[in-house]
């Protein structure tokens, strides 16, 4: 007797039901492992983003910052004929931010001719400056410090740096005698201006208009008076430092005022004065807003044989109400006071913030002219200190009554009689409106200008025997 239809295709039915069920559990097995992988997966790396482009030109070399989110791998080569740097940067796709610095590029810039940026491949972009001469590349990273975060730094130097004292001569203008013999200047006999009394005060009442700047017209009107009775044998030559510049705007005032702005005023202030005085020229370690490191500061004023070294700052201080002018210099035996070293701390990271290629600088530097820093070079920058400080003191309130003394890195040219100015506190909103006053710069300026001639009055310059 035959089974039913029905009940002989049954088993079939169940091997079919059987079949698809494996399969549903095979589909979603691989699709939760497919799930699975993709979770525990590593994300694509995102490229790095940025953030801001900055020039700054120099006489002695041009800066082009790169401030972005991570640290970048670069690789760099010169190409002659013309001369060009070709950089690559990995990690990185060309964003907004980036193709600004194709207009950063000014014409008077004194290396570069242009840049031009663009996405060489995926994941790596090119520049590539045009060069007005052949330059000798510095290609570093800083990491973060400060406000800033990760910078990519290309220091451009020309392959035939600048003479120092050549440069000086171009850009002063003083005047001598045409009938005296070469190597023989006149001086105006000028008359010392009195010491300030003992414990002045500030002077209170109008400010004086600032000097102004002289014209052709004016300094041959003033060359008939250069003809005088006394004779020297050689210019005096003095390192004026307006601290901080470029990457480092040094400290800031509560209405935005940068450091690096008003000494760089104050400077360039006290670089006329000066060069008004018979048989006297300076050299400015920046006369821009560009950064120059520590030791370099010193190493100019040396390079030039100065006769004397003269910082200019105007810091800030943890509390608003700190106030008041001082005059550092140099300690070899630890600072005058918790204040002073401090300052020599903070004023010391200037490197730092500034940006230095760590890995071109010579290591012995610091060490061998902290040693060579003698007894007479520091008592001689305290008589000069103190002539400094007494004019200062006529005319604005002291900070202390004395120079103090520190472990200031730019103070350790061990043959320049060298002091250090923090002309007032920036941080102090007071003294932040005086210092951005005209007439107040002019001020200062004409005070440290008195105490230089009153140090040289008391301490005339000998031959010149530097260090070589």
């Amino acid at each position: 007797m035959s089974r039913p239809p029905f009940l002989s295709a049954a088993p079939v039915i169940r091997e079919a039901a059987r079949a698809s069920a494996q399969r549903r559990r095979r589909v979603l097995l691989k699709a939760g492992g497919t799930l699975l992988l993709s979770v525990l997966a590593p994300l694509p790396a995102m490229a790095a983003q940025i953030l801001a482009v900055r020039v700054w030109p120099a006489p002695d070399y041009t800066r082009v910052t790169l401030e972005n989110d991570s640290e970048l791998k670069v690789t760099h080569f010169v190409v002659p004929d013309p001369h060009r740097l070709v950089v690559d940067i990995e990690g990185l796709e060309l964003n907004a931010t980036l193709k600004t610095l194709v207009a950063k590029v000014q014409s008077n810039d004194p290396y570069i001719r242009q840049v031009r940026v663009g996405q060489n491949r995926p994941g790596v972009v090119r520049l590539v400056f045009d060069l007005k001469e052949e330059i000798r590349p510095q290609v570093f990273t800083l990491a973060p410090v400060g406000n800033y975060q990760h910078r990519l730094i290309f220091d451009l130097y020309p392959v035939k740096p600048l003479d120092p004292i050549a440069a000086m001569i171009e850009k002063g203008d003083w005047s001598r005698d045409p009938d005296a013999p070469v190597g023989e200047l006149v001086a105006r006999p000028l008359p010392l201006p009195p010491a300030p009394a003992a414990g002045a005060g500030p002077v209170t009442g109008a400010v004086p208009a600032p000097t102004p700047t002289p014209t052709q017209e004016t300094l041959a009107q003033t060359k008939p008076a250069l003809r005088a009775e006394q004779k020297v044998a050689r210019m005096i030559t003095i390192a004026l430092d307006p601290g901080h510049g470029g990457e480092d705007p040094g400290a800031t005032g509560a209405t935005g005022t940068r450091e690096k702005d008003i000494v760089l005023a104050i400077a360039k202030r006290l670089k006329f004065k000066l060069e008004e005085l018979p048989n006297m020229r300076v050299m400015l370690t920046r006369d821009g807003d560009y950064f120059v490191p520590l030791n370099q500061r010193v190493d100019k004023a040396r390079k030039v044989q100065a006769d004397l070294f003269v910082s200019i700052h105007a810091d800030a201080f943890v509390e608003p109400s700190a106030r008041g002018s001082s005059v550092f210099v140099l300690s070899e035996k630890g600072a005058s006071s918790t204040a002073a070293r401090w300052l020599a701390n903070k004023e010391n990271l200037a490197d730092a913030v500034g940006g230095v290629n760590i890995g071109s600088q010579d290591r012995q530097l610091a060490s061998v002219l902290l040693d060579l820093s003698t007894t007479a070079q520091i008592n001689d920058s305290l008589k000069l200190g103190k002539a400094v400080l007494g004019e200062i003191g006529g005319i604005a309130k002291l900070h202390r009554g004395a120079v103090e003394q520190a472990g200031f890195a730019v103070l350790k040219a061990p043959d320049v009689p060298s002091i250090l100015i923090e002309t007032a506190f920036i941080s102090n909103p007071e003294e932040e409106a005086r210092l951005k006053d005209n007439g107040y710069q002019d001020q200062i300026a004409t005070a440290i200008t008195r105490g230089i001639r009153r140090y040289f009055a008391n301490n005339p310059p000998l031959a010149k025997g530097r260090l070589t």
